[in-house]
């Protein structure tokens, strides 16, 4: 599918998403991964090989996130204190629709910054 696209295209992938990192380090393709799955070794290995940029988001409530991992591989981290694997933070749930806001505006820095598309 990728080989049909014009341009650079742009990878996205929530959590098991993740696991495409190897297909975007195989073909230099800048990522996003939302709370992508930093405990399976294959996942690390994979964004250690990457040579295109790619933000990792996650919370600090999320089994899966592993915060030093995390700033090792990328420059580009958005972590959320308390968040948990869906990015659900406790309280009102305006504190959560307020984390996704942030996370939007973070994906919208970060392309603006690799110079996407």
């Amino acid at each position: 599918m990728l080989d049909g696209l014009a341009g650079q295209p742009l990878l996205i992938g929530k959590s098991l998403g993740s696991f495409a990192a190897g297909l975007a380090a195989e073909r230099s393709l800048p990522a996003v991964w939302l709370t992508p799955i930093l405990s399976v070794p294959w996942v690390p290995a994979a964004l250690e090989r990457a040579t295109a940029p790619f933000l990792l988001v996650g919370g600090t409530a999320d089994k899966f996130w592993d915060r030093a991992l995390a700033r090792r591989l990328s420059p580009y981290v958005v972590e959320v204190p308390a968040a948990d694997h869906g990015m659900f933070v406790p309280g009102p749930l305006t504190d959560t629709i307020a984390v996704l806001a942030r996370v939007v505006v973070a994906i919208d820095e970060f392309l603006d910054e690799i110079g996407w598309p």
